[in-house]
């Protein structure tokens, strides 16, 4: 089941990106941590240290993906086309 529905490119998400290794994406309401950690690893070929969610007051579950040493979210947000 793909819990992950798209990335955030606002400048917060940016922002963390460049600065804390952190990737911001809007996943289904129902994804657990465990669920989304394992979804990033096989996208994208990288080792996730930590998921942290958040429900918006729009109703929208955010996941904050924070990579591993060795592994940057440069990259993953090139493939994205993020940054």
């Amino acid at each position: 089941m793909a819990c992950i529905l798209y990335p955030v490119t606002n400048e917060k998400a940016v922002g963390l990106i460049e600065l804390q290794n952190t990737l911001t994406f809007t996943v289904t309401i129902m994804a657990t941590k465990p669920e989304i950690k394992k979804e990033i690893e096989t996208l994208f070929g990288v080792k996730v240290a930590s998921v942290n969610t958040l429900i918006s007051p729009t109703g929208r579950k955010r996941a904050y993906v924070k990579l591993a040493k060795g592994f940057k979210a440069d990259d993953v947000a090139a493939k994205l086309k993020i940054v």
